[in-house]
């Protein structure tokens, strides 16, 4: 199961602070005046969190960044992340980041993913879309623009344990100039629709 910590305590946060603005209120208008705020508060965090740590979340993504914005081919960097849920379909995503003035509309990864134990590894080459004659494909923040493309719909990691996806840039630009960072992004799918592949 993928789960992102920081969106974890993030969330906890949120609980926490709603449920202390909640208390405040009732310490106000409702409790009784021998009834303090801080003998309720430690009882108050400790059940958000266990009812945070409850919800699932099914996203994971991590991110590479470039020194200097360049991504030399020499250069191969690396994700990995641990499955347990076999049974559930996931999409992944490559996390291509990079500067206004990026030279290119697409850029080409080679994707090689290996799995846990004897599995081996499986090498793919990918085209990712970044722009029209109309623009970037999506929305930049300043001069930054990050694309999340869809590579695998509805894959299923029948393995459990540690994978891990290396990327290298097969363009013709070496080193690629104004990439800030590459990664990988992991969602749950729905599982109503077309067939599961393996990555």
């Amino acid at each position: 199961m993928l789960r992102l910590t920081c969106i974890w305590r993030s969330t906890n946060c949120f609980y926490i602070n709603c449920l202390i603005s909640f208390l405040r209120f009732n310490d106000i208008l409702f409790l009784p005046k021998n009834i303090q705020l801080k003998k309720i508060l430690p009882v108050t965090v400790i059940l958000c969190v266990l009812l945070a740590a409850c919800a699932r979340i099914d996203v994971f993504e991590k991110n590479v960044s470039f020194r200097e914005h360049r991504w030399p081919a020499s250069e191969r960097p690396s994700v990995s992340f641990n499955i347990s849920d076999t049974a559930s379909l996931y999409n992944v995503y490559i996390v291509f980041r990079h500067s206004d003035a990026y030279n290119f509309n697409n850029v080409w990864v080679r994707c090689t993913v290996s799995g846990p134990g004897n599995t081996g590894n499986k090498t793919q080459q990918y085209e990712l879309s970044l722009a029209t004659n109309k623009g970037w494909n999506v929305t930049g923040m300043d001069d930054i623009y990050e694309h999340r493309v869809l590579i695998q719909q509805k894959t299923k990691f029948s393995v459990p344990g540690e994978y891990r996806f290396t990327f290298e840039q097969v363009m013709r630009e070496d080193p690629l100039e104004n990439v800030l960072n590459v990664g990988l992004r992991i969602e749950r799918a729905n599982p109503e629709g077309s067939a599961a592949t393996s990555p």
